[in-house]
């Protein structure tokens, strides 16, 4: 079925379309450096006119989300800023709680679903195989400081969909389900707007400047387990990171 769009409430049409392709690349649906569906395949998706779809996709482009290349199409920007990590991997709640940062976490989703080709390829799992999305909001103080979105595999951490995350860390429940060690994580880090959902998540304005941690974490034997994104907004949150000259 298309997508709904409501014509009643006041917001451009145009605006919604942005927002329906922003969710479409925040999910993961549609992946970097990969086409989005051409102009008159979102037509025919949307049930719009040309003149609504080009504008709301021009949007994006101008937040830097989208590239358009003549004779190619449109495609989601392959972000430039990567950071590799050589100190200790802690997950952002043990480094809070290892700071003395009081924090609660609340789980807005825990579904079981058929991964797409995406989340095959970055669990290395099977296409259609069942794996678990997870998303979380952290509170400190009573705020909403980051919203965790995970794709977890269920293969390397059978009865994963069972633990009650708000009691107990991801990272503690994969070493018992997958009887193995956290290994090591590659991270990217992409300045980003809020968008409706994640700023409705995080208690901002869908325009609100956000950073997107983008990350894909393995166990010690490197079987990736997690393939996710934490969002943190940007007036709320400071990443600091200590480094030592060789």
């Amino acid at each position: 079925m298309p997508p709904k769009f409501d014509k009643s409430d006041g917001e451009l049409l145009y605006v919604q379309v942005s927002d329906f392709v922003r969710e479409k690349i925040y999910s993961k649906d549609w992946g970097v450096d990969e086409p989005i569906p051409s102009e008159h395949e979102l037509m025919e998706m949307l049930q719009l006119s040309r003149g609504t779809v080009q504008k709301g996709i021009r949007q994006l482009v101008d937040e830097g989300l989208l590239v358009q290349q003549r004779g190619r199409g449109t495609f989601v920007v392959q972000p430039v800023m990567a950071r590799p990590t050589s100190n200790n991997l802690l997950s952002f709640g043990e480094s809070m709680s290892k700071q003395g940062v009081k924090y609660t976490t609340k789980v807005v989703k825990c579904e079981v679903r058929p991964s797409e080709p995406l989340c095959s390829e970055n669990l290395q799992i099977e296409l259609g195989s069942l794996f678990l999305y997870l998303c979380r909001v952290r509170y400190v103080r009573r705020r909403a400081v980051m919203f965790i979105e995970s794709h977890l595999n269920l293969l390397a951490c059978p009865g994963l969909e069972k633990v009650d995350f708000e009691h107990e860390s991801l990272f503690a429940a994969v070493e018992r389900t997958s009887r193995h060690k956290i290994g090591r994580s590659e991270m990217v880090y992409t300045a980003r707007t809020a968008g409706k959902v994640r700023g409705g998540y995080l208690e901002c304005d869908e325009h609100a400047p956000v950073l997107e941690l983008d990350q894909l974490v393995r166990l010690d034997d490197g079987t990736p387990f997690e393939w996710g994104s934490v969002w943190l907004p940007a007036n709320r949150c400071v990443i600091s990171n200590e480094t030592r000259r060789a």
